[in-house]
């Protein structure tokens, strides 16, 4: 409640969010190549409005999101560490406006992929999760990378960016359970091989929920890892059958990788002083490839829920 004040308006579109409105809630920073694909892509999937928070961005990014129609956008210049990694920002929109809508939550390079997406749009499966009394959807996030070094071809702004990224892990994930709030705890992928092969403990969790039918009492807790109450975090099936559940494609690994990681640890305002991104330069000095010869490419949903990376449960 309190960093709410850290929070000012710019461009204040929220009069036009509908009561069935499909909304997405966003912080970012220095991300302009990025936002037009990005916007396009959650468009065609049917989020209705973007509510946008904007952490000091010098690159154009806030005066191109204040033009945009469907967007509603606050800035502020205060520490992303101290707001709990962004945290406290999207809790409090989401507990102003959320009330009542599915909420899409994701960051500017995490793009939703769930059972039937090229043929429905994300009301169909809310309408489908509301009819079956369930309020949260769960996804792993896959990282996605190029065939050969990440740095090697050229991200155009408005570009698909799974034209370059194109491929991914189908295995080598680790998969435990939160005990205190229940949740699920992933790691692995080519994070976890390539930037911490010696301290696997220490790799990013891939698991997230990025879709709630949003109520005022919730309150995520860990960017989108997990949630309160703690029976939001069960979005997984532990009697032998399945849940619907989706899959973030995670457009992190292109040429601007390098430059804003070594951002980032100049800022120190990401957890553990930065540790992850100091992991990513160490390595990328010396241009590895994330490819190996157990990489798949990226064809679609089908494929995901084959390999086992996602499920359509009982949706038909």
């Amino acid at each position: 409640m309190r960093k709410r004040r850290e929070l000012s308006a710019v461009a204040g579109r929220t009069g036009q969010i509908k009561p069935n409105d499909i909304l997405l809630f966003c912080t970012l920073r220095n991300e302009k190549r990025r936002l037009p694909y990005f916007l396009q892509y959650y468009r065609q999937q049917g989020v209705q409005h973007f509510l946008f928070v904007d952490n000091g961005s010098d690159d154009g990014s806030r005066e191109f999101l204040e033009a945009q129609p469907d967007v509603s956008l606050w800035s502020t210049t205060a520490s992303y560490k101290r707001s709990r990694f962004g945290v406290d920002w999207m809790n409090w929109l989401l507990r102003k406006y959320g009330q009542d809508h599915w909420c899409v939550v994701v960051d500017v390079d995490e793009f939703l992929v769930y059972p039937f997406c090229d043929t429905r749009p994300i009301a169909a499966l809310t309408d489908w999760l509301d009819s079956s009394g369930v309020r949260s959807f769960g996804t792993m996030m896959l990282d996605m990378y190029p065939r050969g070094p990440v740095q090697a071809e050229t991200y155009v702004e408005g570009q698909n960016p799974f034209d370059i990224a194109a491929w991914f892990d189908s295995g080598n994930y680790i998969i435990s359970r939160n005990p205190e709030y229940r949740n699920l705890w992933i790691q692995g992928g080519p994070r976890a091989r390539l930037f911490f092969p010696d301290r696997p403990q220490e790799a990013p969790a891939l698991n997230k929920i990025p879709l709630i039918k949003w109520h005022r009492s919730y309150t995520f807790v860990n960017s989108t890892h997990m949630l309160l109450p703690r029976g939001l975090n069960l979005v997984y099936d532990d009697r032998g059958g399945e849940k619907a559940s989706g899959v973030l494609l995670h457009a992190k690994f292109l040429d601007t990788f390098i430059d804003k990681s070594e951002e980032e640890i100049e800022r120190k305002e990401h957890y553990g002083e930065s540790r992850e991104y100091k992991a990513y330069v160490r390595q990328m000095q010396n241009s590895p490839v994330l490819w190996n010869k157990w990489s798949e490419k990226y064809i679609n949903w089908r494929q995901l829920e084959i390999l086992g990376l996602m499920s359509k449960g009982n949706w038909a």
